[in-house]
């Protein structure tokens, strides 16, 4: 498979809040539909901090909201399939580019773009792994329970010791392919559990115990603290490597502001999306 375009944009759009954040991966992904803006790699964080559940999960099914809202924590509904992803002490990133610039079906895609991310954490000294590649990312796995995204790991997914350390999920509109996903750099794994709604008759510690088994992260793998910074630039190189980018550093268009904030007012912000299911 070959990439017919490698003059992509650069955006780090710093810590907002969820709602902000889903609808400007939105954005991004309807000005390059409409040829306004070039493919777009984007990176970004939380604040507040913010559970995330997948496009086809329930809300009120996965997430404690009081739990969510006492901690003074953001919720959102992605556009993308998946499980619950608590963004926390993480760096997210975004893919934005029309299929017909990176052909080939979903796994195949997914592979493309986890070249990118293989190398960016080679950029850090992280010797890591692709999954393999019998998992449709789109999908959640319907055998069995888990608990969140990271406990379990789709194709050509990063794993480090055979433990997944990124998570990524990928949707197709008119044309253009969004593809996200969740690098962790640490993880308070108790309170994750305690902003989740488990199954009753399971203790906590057992899914946890599960959990820490299947997922790590960078200052795991490491052995020391990474920040967002450093991640960041290590991701972009890694991507400008990997996949033979030429990243130019941008910025949001007018356009593409004007849509975050209507897609922050009728649907990432709104109840009759987070809450629908």
């Amino acid at each position: 498979m070959a990439l017919k375009e490698t003059n992509w944009r650069l955006l780090d759009t710093g810590h907002r809040p969820g709602p902000e954040n889903m609808a400007i991966d939105e954005a991004i992904a309807l000005a390059h539909g409409r040829g306004e803006v070039p493919p777009t790699l984007r990176f970004y964080g939380w604040e507040p901090a913010a559970v995330s559940i997948g496009y086809f999960q329930s809300m009120r099914e996965e997430v404690d909201l009081e739990a969510v809202r006492a901690g003074g924590y953001g919720y959102v509904r992605r556009p993308t399939g998946g499980r619950l992803i608590f963004h926390h002490m993480e760096l997210t990133y975004s893919v934005v580019i029309q299929e017909e610039l990176l052909p080939g079906g979903v796994v195949e895609t997914y592979r493309e773009i986890s070249l990118g991310l293989l190398a960016g954490l080679e950029e850090l000294g992280v010797r890591a792994e692709l999954s393999g590649g019998d998992r449709d990312p789109r999908r959640a796995d319907p055998g069995g329970f888990h608990t969140a995204c990271f406990d379990t790991a789709s194709a050509y997914e990063l794993q480090v010791g055979g433990r997944k350390v990124a998570g990524s999920a990928q949707t197709r509109r008119d044309g253009v392919i969004l593809q996200h996903g969740s690098i962790l750099l640490d993880i308070d794994v108790p309170l994750l559990f305690r902003l989740m709604r488990l199954p009753e008759g399971v203790p906590a510690e057992r899914l946890m115990a599960r959990f820490r088994a299947k997922a790590t992260t960078l200052a795991e793998a490491l052995g020391r603290k990474v920040s967002y910074a450093e991640a960041r630039d290590a991701f972009a190189a890694g991507f400008a490597r990997g996949l033979g980018l030429t990243l130019t550093p941008g910025k949001l268009t007018v356009a593409e502001e004007k849509d975050v904030q209507m897609l922050v007012e009728t649907k990432y912000g709104c109840d009759n999306w987070n809450m629908k299911k």
